[in-house]
């Protein structure tokens, strides 16, 4: 699950980057909070997707192996 507290600090400097132009620190920080973010996201999503299974009319467990090795 993604912290909030990293998601909060995106959204203060994305607020902030409205305001004013920000400082080279702030806009790498802003950069590698926003890859945490994404690398978050996709592992939090592929978690999801390899619980998944998929099952027939008739009840059966029909998971593509592939599924699996991925």
């Amino acid at each position: 699950m993604i912290d909030q507290k990293l998601i909060d600090r995106i959204n203060e400097l994305a607020k902030l980057s409205k305001e004013r132009k920000l400082t080279d620190e702030e806009l790498v920080e802003q950069t590698n909070l926003r890859k945490e973010y994404i690398k978050q996201f996709r592992a939090g999503f592929r978690q999801h997707l390899e619980g998944i299974r998929v099952v027939d009319p008739e009840g059966n467990d029909v998971t593509p192996l592939k599924k699996g090795e991925a």
